[in-house]
């Protein structure tokens, strides 16, 4: 199967599917979402992600009706992954988002802006051939949150990740952001 990208429409389908096969289980199914697809449903701000990061519980049901909407949508059989569980702080700041858009069997959130811009902060990955990286997602959620200051940033940080130092590769990030805003 060749890659496709995700765009809003293509995961808004696959929610849709998953929230359908949910109720017709008769369960509820939680979704925490996290990373490119946050910024593809939630904020807009991207066109499209590679890949769907999420935790879903109850976890056996929800993987199992999650690869049934990848066999009837021909997505990759692990469309929904669950892989960003190990990279997520112990306290986490989430949200309802979306709601009203999947009916009562799918409950959808995402980790607000703050926690967000934590995660993304705590992997800042360079740029790659194919591969954006961490940077815009982490101007954009510095544009949106309008820290003044680096050490407010820090502190933002040490909320979620409290026995971390944010990355110097961050550091320079962040201080590039808040001046070209001052400006």
């Amino acid at each position: 199967m060749l890659y496709e990208p995700f765009t809003r429409a293509r995961l808004i389908a696959a929610l849709r599917r998953l929230a359908e096969l949910a109720a017709e289980a008769g369960i509820v199914l939680e979704l925490s979402l996290y990373g490119g697809a946050v910024f593809t449903l939630v904020y807009g701000s991207r066109e499209s992600t590679r890949d769907v990061d999420g935790i879903i519980r109850p976890g056996a049901e929800g993987s199992r009706l999650a690869r049934r909407v990848a066999e009837e949508q021909d997505l990759p059989a692990d469309w929904l992954s669950g892989d960003v569980a190990q990279f997520l702080a112990h306290r986490e700041e989430k949200r309802r988002v979306l709601e009203g858009d999947f009916g009562t069997a799918l409950r959808v959130t995402a980790p607000t802006a703050a926690y967000l811009l934590a995660l993304k902060l705590r992997a800042s990955r360079p740029r790659l051939p194919g591969y954006l990286g961490d940077e815009g997602d982490i101007e954009f959620l510095l544009r949106k949150i309008q820290p003044r200051s680096l050490g407010e940033v820090e502190e933002l940080y040490a909320r979620f990740f409290p026995h971390d130092v944010l990355p110097d590769r961050s550091r320079g990030l962040v201080r590039r952001v808040i001046e070209e805003t001052k400006s």
